[in-house]
């Protein structure tokens, strides 16, 4: 007799439960794959954001006259857009403002990622995102 043919009491097939089984085994799964994409393309995002306001903010400091407060302001224009939290933003050098023209200035955004995570998660604990762009110094 055929698995498909054979009824058990009620003219029910024996493999009634079998879909709610395979789905109960399955559904974690696939939840568990859809978060990590779901957070992965979050820290993606984070990642290009960086990289973005500290290039904002290093075309700012390689203007004449621009000041540590204009380079700042140009990097949290940014994050701030996009909602990034508890961000750093540094400098180098420090007297950049005063720096003869052919210098490398260098402006590091560092996030740290367990703050900005979409998902509470144990995988991006104590880690940080850094974007950082040297650019020189014009006249």
């Amino acid at each position: 007799m055929h698995w498909k043919t054979k009824k058990t009491h009620g003219h029910r097939p024996q493999r009634a439960g079998a879909a709610a089984v395979e789905f109960a085994v399955v559904a974690p799964m696939f939840v568990a794959i859809l978060l990590g994409t779901i957070e992965a393309c979050s820290m993606i995002f984070l990642r290009q954001t960086t990289e973005m306001a500290a290039f904002e903010a290093a075309r700012v400091s390689i203007v004449t006259q621009s000041t540590t407060a204009q380079v700042e302001t140009a990097a949290k224009a940014v994050l701030d857009t996009r909602k990034v939290k508890d961000y750093t933003v540094s400098i180098t050098p420090k007297d950049f403002q005063n720096a003869p023209y052919g210098t490398f200035v260098r402006v590091e955004v560092r996030v740290p990622c367990e703050k900005n995570s979409l998902i509470p998660s144990l995988f991006y604990k104590s880690k940080e995102i850094v974007g950082s762009v040297d650019m020189m110094k014009e006249y």
